[in-house]
């Protein structure tokens, strides 16, 4: 399935054929196996955050759900968007730390978001094509509709060609010696108990 899954030329075609394969899988298999590669299982690990969230949040979204239900469904909602941000970091930091280690070079120029963060877009889009691809191809739906998620299928696949020229051409700037593979950290502050004041008021008049 995958090939030349390190080297930073062909990195973004790697990552985006591993979600697309995890996004069909994981829908047959939700228990499939992550890759053993370190990277890769980072990758398809942080993608899989975003699956389980798209599904949580179709849950929270059933016209039936009880209050109790829904109540739930955000506890996990939020528990797994912060796995997903906490991921994005361990991805930059791997890379960092790893494939381009030795391009560094503070001087020079940097992108405005991560390639941990690009990632996390591709993976969002991943999902998107997949269940727009699932519309088109419904029994139940009037033809109009499924004309109408036929181009917004294309627009979807565009945008994460798109998306992924974009990251790759950030890896090879990165190598060539062009721009900085700058790191941030993702920081969610409502999940940390000294920083959400309802967390950290509780109690207090």
């Amino acid at each position: 399935m995958i090939s030349d899954q390190h080297n930073p030329q062909f990195l973004a075609a790697t990552i985006r054929e591993l979600q697309d394969h995890f996004s069909k899988l994981w829908h047959q298999d939700h228990d499939a196996p992550l890759p053993i590669d370190a990277l890769l299982a980072l990758i398809a690990g942080q993608h899989k955050q975003n699956f389980d969230l798209w599904h949580e949040e179709d849950k929270a979204r059933e016209p039936a759900a009880a209050e109790a239900e829904i109540a739930q469904v955000k506890r996990n909602i939020d528990a797994l968007n912060q796995r997903r941000n906490d991921m994005i970091t361990e991805i930059d930091e791997w890379l960092a730390a790893n494939l381009l280690a030795d391009y560094h070079d503070e001087s020079l120029p940097w992108n405005s978001e991560t390639i941990g963060s690009i990632v996390d877009r591709l993976s969002i889009a991943s999902l998107k094509v997949f269940h727009m691809l699932e519309q088109t191809e419904r029994s139940n739906a009037s033809a109009a509709h499924i004309e109408s998620c036929r181009q917004k299928l294309k627009r979807l696949r565009e945008q994460t060609a798109d998306l992924t020229l974009a990251l790759q051409q950030l890896l090879d700037d990165i190598v060539a010696g062009r721009k900085q593979n700058k790191l941030y950290r993702q920081f969610k502050m409502y999940n940390d108990p000294s920083l959400n004041p309802k967390i950290y008021n509780k109690g207090q008049t």
